[in-house]
């Protein structure tokens, strides 16, 4: 048993049970030390915070009460599991009522400890991931975009400054990270904040629609244009026109907006007369316009006129923790929406998260999130919720060769089987990263027999 580091200190005066108690903590996979004091345990705690304190009650220099009531200020306080006798089944009570997670009875079960410690742990991992959720959702927003990390915390700071000008913008990224809320967010910054706020996606209109749409028409322009109708230009009059996927406009149109950009007219489809309009053009794309630029499929001279002010927006995997509090925020939109709400993901199934690298960025978390809070029907997102294509990111087990394994040799001469056998053991806690619980399934000895292998060593 080792004092550093600690994850459950045991405080109980018998030397017997205090044994016993580590060795099966230690079986368990815990570390773990013992004391057998209320002096010594508050001296091992000035020195190191474990995450569980097992205590008996009564102790020779004091009350293990005493214990749990020193550890009642501290923000980030372990869990508090006391042991008792049957006569004192109020003193465990009152243990309960001052912050104690559990209390086990003398003789003690010892397959209730390791229930109880588990459960213990477990809980206070989950409430340590809510208050960190919790957290999360009480800073980072931006108009609508959650973030803090410095790439996002660089972008707020140009869509401010880029508000302040009144030129057409040119955002760029890939799908999925948000750009129509970027440009969304230069408007609401802007002067223009009290005018109209018009999208319009260019790939997703047939090329012989998009002049009409963006345009608009007179009277019998066309076969079934019975009438005149405006376009979203002189929709966005006094604010704001997104044209998202901008690199999808056919080349023909890219002049007809060069031209708009260039004296801020425009003549529907059919009419002999212009209109002189006050729009701001945000453009999008998620595409390389300099390479569209050199294949010959987007005007060189338009690309310059929007790159005059270019923003780009980082994806998803170059954001660090924004991950986490993007996944705080929709848990918590999504479970407005449900009677059973999900209080957070488990840590393996955040961890999967972290491993992933979103090719649908944002959108896709979106999607994911709201498939996980759909199936799952406990309180926490585990691994079992998330899409196959998430699960795949796990890591394989480092599996474990022998091949460069060389046995021991005394000058030449065959050595004791004792030296064999520590000098493997030893090859497969290198091999593992020194992870015993894995090594020992490896050899295919118990915990216990590995720990007294290394202690005897």
């Amino acid at each position: 048993m080792t004092d550093t580091p600690a994850d459950i200190l045991v405080v109980e005066d018998d030397p017997d049970l205090r044994q016993l108690l580590l060795e099966e903590l230690e079986d368990a996979g815990h570390a773990c030390t013992g004391r057998g004091d209320l002096t010594s345990a508050q001296a091992f705690m000035g020195e190191q915070m474990p995450k569980l304190v097992i205590s008996d009650l009564h102790l020779p220099d004091g009350n293990g009460l005493d214990l749990l009531e020193s550890l009642r200020p501290l923000p980030l306080k372990p869990s508090f599991i006391a042991i008792t006798a049957f006569g004192t089944i109020d003193q465990a009570v009152d243990a309960l009522k001052r912050g104690a997670d559990d209390f086990l009875t003398k003789p003690l079960d010892l397959d209730h400890l390791r229930l109880s410690v588990a459960r213990t742990l477990q809980r206070q991992q989950l409430e340590q991931e809510l208050s960190y959720y919790r957290r999360l959702l009480d800073k980072g927003e931006f108009h609508g975009m959650i973030g803090a990390s410095p790439n996002m915390r660089q972008l707020f700071t140009q869509i401010r400054q880029l508000a302040r000008a009144d030129g057409p913008v040119l955002i760029a990224g890939e799908s999925g990270v948000g750009k129509e809320l970027v440009a969304r967010a230069i408007h609401r910054e802007s002067e223009r904040r009290d005018g109209p706020f018009v999208a319009i996606n260019c790939g997703g209109i047939a090329a012989n629609l998009l002049e009409s749409e963006l345009f608009g028409h007179a009277a019998g322009a066309f076969t079934g244009a019975t009438k005149a109708r405006r376009g979203l230009f002189a929709a966005a009059h006094g604010g704001t026109l997104m044209l998202d996927e901008i690199g999808e406009m056919p080349l023909e149109m890219q002049s007809s907006l060069l031209r708009i950009l260039q004296d801020g007219r425009v003549r529907p489809v059919g009419s002999n007369t212009e209109q002189e309009l006050d729009v701001r053009i945000i453009a999008a794309t998620n595409r390389e316009l300099p390479e569209e630029v050199a294949e010959g499929r987007f005007r060189e001279d338009l690309y310059y006129r929007l790159e005059t002010f270019a923003i780009d927006v980082p994806p998803l995997r170059q954001r660090g923790d924004d991950l986490e509090r993007l996944i705080a925020h929709q848990i918590n939109q999504l479970n407005q929406r449900r009677q059973q709400p999900v209080d957070g993901l488990t840590s393996e199934a955040l961890e999967l998260l972290r491993q992933y690298s979103f090719p649908g960025n944002v959108r896709e978390l979106a999607n994911i999130m709201e498939r996980a809070v759909t199936f799952c029907t406990e309180t926490h997102i585990g691994p079992e919720h998330l899409p196959p294509r998430v699960r795949a990111t796990a890591p394989a087990a480092k599996p474990v060769s022998g091949d460069d394994w060389v046995p021991p040799t005394a000058e030449g001469e065959l050595v004791p089987l004792e030296s064999v056998e520590r000098s493997y053991i030893h090859y497969v806690l290198d091999q593992l990263d020194g992870n015993k619980r894995r090594a020992a399934e490896v050899l295919h000895i118990g915990r216990r027999t590995l720990y007294r292998w290394l202690e005897s060593d």
